[in-house]
């Protein structure tokens, strides 16, 4: 027996289309998910959907189970949560954007208890916020602000908020973030009114103007932690100034690695399944959206990965 499922794939820049695939009925020690919800990654699958991933960076930049090779056609995403096939059992996989797949039953983490399958999208941004707090060396009562209000600054803003008695501001252009902040239980900014003197700065807002704000927030001798990919891009660092009066510091943090501190102990499985314990608060469903039909996937894209919304979310079959 055969199955079909249909799948996302971005075919030129800004082109994507669904394709219709065979799978083969899943194996010992396999499992066959029918997809519930997925979510995209704005900042990252922005670049792949326009073609932006450097050739230089193809090998490292391949999403689990991705299908195609950068920069077209290629099936990419990552962040998938579905039902096993005959069961009421729900989980999370890191696989792109399709509507039933075939995966080694080590592939996917179910849910804990409590957590909605909806908001279990989110489980690829939080265990990016997580890491970039292993990243940072944040401690209590520190004074942190975070730039750039999507869907991993958010969920930045909202960890640093729970660590005792830390005062964190989320700093963006977009006035309407200020309700998301709240909603999260942490300070807004708009950039001309950011705080200054802060002990702990993130930017996860892409831009040029964005890291400049980021800087001069940080205190003397203050880190701030880099977010953000530019893919082919490239950004104007304004590191003259008091850049190197106040001796700042300028520290990347990227998910594919567990920060160093924690790597000899944890793995990527384990930081997964935190990221997913971590999600069980009611208030996070502020980061999402209303969820758009997979079957429109290939016209809504473009305006998906462009929009205000923090975290697009999709829906297949029976659940939008």
């Amino acid at each position: 027996m055969t199955l079909q499922a249909r799948a996302f794939w971005t075919i030129a820049a800004g082109t994507g289309e669904l394709r219709v695939e065979t799978l083969a009925p899943p194996g010992p020690g396999e499992v066959l998910i029918e997809t519930r919800f997925s979510s995209l990654s704005r900042g990252t699958e922005r670049l792949v959907f326009e073609g932006r991933v450097p050739e230089s960076e193809f090998a490292r930049m391949r999403a689990p189970r991705q299908s195609g090779d950068f920069p077209f056609p290629v099936k990419y995403g990552y962040a998938a949560v579905g039902r096993v096939a005959g069961s009421d059992e729900h989980v999370f996989a890191l696989h792109p954007h399709q509507d039933r797949f075939v995966v080694p039953k080590e592939a996917v983490l179910p849910l804990p208890e409590g957590l909605p399958p909806a908001r279990a999208a989110l489980a690829a941004n939080m265990e990016t916020a997580l890491n970039a707090l292993w990243d940072s060396g944040v401690g209590p009562g520190e004074r942190i602000v975070v730039v750039g209000g999507g869907a991993v600054g958010s969920l930045v803003a909202y960890l640093a908020g729970r660590i005792p008695g830390t005062e964190t501001t989320l700093v963006d252009i977009d006035p309407a973030r200020e309700r998301l902040a709240h909603a999260l239980g942490v300070g807004f900014a708009l950039p001309d009114a950011a705080p200054g003197g802060a002990d702990l700065v993130f930017h996860a807002s892409a831009s040029a103007a964005g890291l400049a704000t980021a800087l001069a927030c940080a205190g003397d001798e203050a880190s701030v932690v880099e977010l953000s990919w530019y893919g082919e891009g490239t950004v104007a660092a304004p590191l003259g100034g008091a850049f190197h009066a106040l001796r700042l510091r300028l520290v990347s943090s990227q998910v594919g690695r567990i920060s160093p501190g924690r790597r000899p102990r944890w793995t990527h499985r384990r930081r997964l399944a935190k990221a997913l314990e971590l999600l069980r608060d009611p208030r996070l469903d502020a980061l999402l959206s209303k969820p758009v039909p997979f079957a429109t996937l290939p016209a809504r894209m473009g305006e998906l990965l462009a929009g205000p919304d923090p975290c697009p979310l999709i829906a297949y079959d029976g659940d939008a």
